[in-house]
């Protein structure tokens, strides 16, 4: 991990110190760091049992030629205590350096241009939410941004090929007055050249004096194709996509809430299908088994975790100060499938999650998490418990 670390940091001064020879620039770093210990029982639906700490560490790096122009970097360096990549005796580990980001951000009039490997969400994380290799283009005409984002899923365009994967996004955010935010959208995939979806949708965003408001709407329409092997007989069968998700979510002090549905496939012998589902990089995390949550490693069973897809589920929950440095949280969820699985089955229950956060410093906090589920048919026999820990740094 030491020498990753520092052949990192070497390298980029090593860029910074001959680029300055030609144009000077200013050089800003940051960064994230963090250990998870966390304990998880009973979450594939029978008697089991997890246990595991891991560490998380981002390096920062970008080169800020004029207010204009700049460079942007982000590593990462992940290890499990104990494991053969950089987390046994000796460290030293090799396959877990990764490049997050790498792209020029630039302005020209009143246009931004990402270009390179970055991140970004669409539909609050419904649709989309990772990093990816593409291009996003933003205008800034005062309350209007109007962007285009293409994202390239899979595929370097080599013919004949059946691999391409792309995406296609055109928003148009705009503020209503002082206090709403209005956010339309249409995004497209083109996957294998066989299997299309569209997205039309609409993000809303309302703040008032005692609440804060937000809701978000999404039809997904198109096509897909099938190849049926019936033996000696093959055929290529097509069917519709009519997918559609609602969520709507309110916060008043120290009080919030939130609902979504995502519909499910109610006749999997017609020739719709009804499940709303969105592209690869889709990832809106929620409760804390069921959902992904503080330690996202896996979900409860039956449940789709942060990809929203045949699911409904409610929530109500508090989060307030205490004292100068600790933050006290507590959340009651209920879930359900949209659709029943194959066996009947579509309640996941309910889950109480509980979660105080402790300021060590300005820029560290701990984090204590506590979450149990009361499973439901379609999640199994066992109850699924979670206990954890995060000590996490800011810089």
């Amino acid at each position: 991990m030491k020498k990753i670390i520092a052949s990192a940091v070497g390298l980029m001064m090593l860029g910074g110190v001959a680029v300055t020879t030609a144009n000077a620039f200013e050089s800003k770093f940051g960064g994230y760091w963090r250990t998870r210990l966390f304990s998880q029982s009973d979450f594939n639906g029978v008697d089991s049992s997890y246990f595991r700490v891991d560490n998380r560490t981002r390096l920062y790096y970008t080169a800020i030629f004029n207010e204009d122009f700049k460079f942007v970097n982000k590593f990462e360096f992940n290890s499990n205590w104990g494991d053969t990549n950089g987390g046994r005796i000796g460290a030293d580990g090799t396959g877990n350096f990764r490049i997050k980001n790498s792209y020029a951000d630039f302005t020209l009039g009143n246009v931004n241009t990402k270009l390179g490997i970055q991140g970004a969400v669409l539909a609050r994380g419904f649709i989309f939410d990772d990093d990816f290799s593409g291009i996003n283009v933003k205008g800034n005409f005062g309350a209007v941004s109007p962007t285009f984002m293409w994202i390239r899923a899979t595929g370097e365009y080599v013919h004949p090929s059946e691999s391409d994967d792309d995406i296609f996004a055109v928003l148009v955010p705009f503020k209503i007055g002082e206090m709403t935010n209005l956010n339309p959208y249409f995004i497209y995939r083109n996957a294998d050249r066989a299997n299309e979806d569209y997205y039309i949708g609409i993000d809303a965003d309302m703040n008032f004096d005692v609440a804060s408001v937000w809701g978000t709407f999404i039809y997904q329409g198109g096509t897909k194709s099938e190849d049926i092997d019936l033996g000696d007989f093959d055929f290529e069968d097509e069917f519709d996509n009519a997918g559609y998700l609602f969520a709507i979510g309110a916060k008043a002090s120290i009080v919030h809430g939130q609902f979504f549905y995502a519909s499910g496939d109610d006749d999997s012998f017609d020739r719709e299908d009804d499940q709303f589902a969105g592209v690869p990089g889709r990832s809106y995390y929620w409760a804390e088994i069921l959902g992904m949550g503080t330690f996202d490693n896996q979900t409860s069973n039956g449940s789709p975790g942060n990809k929203i897809s045949n699911i409904w589920a409610a929530n109500i929950g508090v989060k307030a100060p205490f004292g100068e440095r600790w933050t006290l949280g507590a959340d009651l969820w209920y879930a359900s499938l949209a659709e029943s699985d194959i066996l009947g089955n579509d309640e996941l229950g309910t889950e109480i999650d509980l979660k105080a956060t402790y300021k060590v410093f300005d820029n560290m906090s701990l984090d204590l998490v506590g979450a149990y589920l009361f499973a439901g048919d379609a999640t199994g026999d066992e109850d699924p418990v979670e206990i954890g820990a995060r000590l996490s740094l800011k810089f």
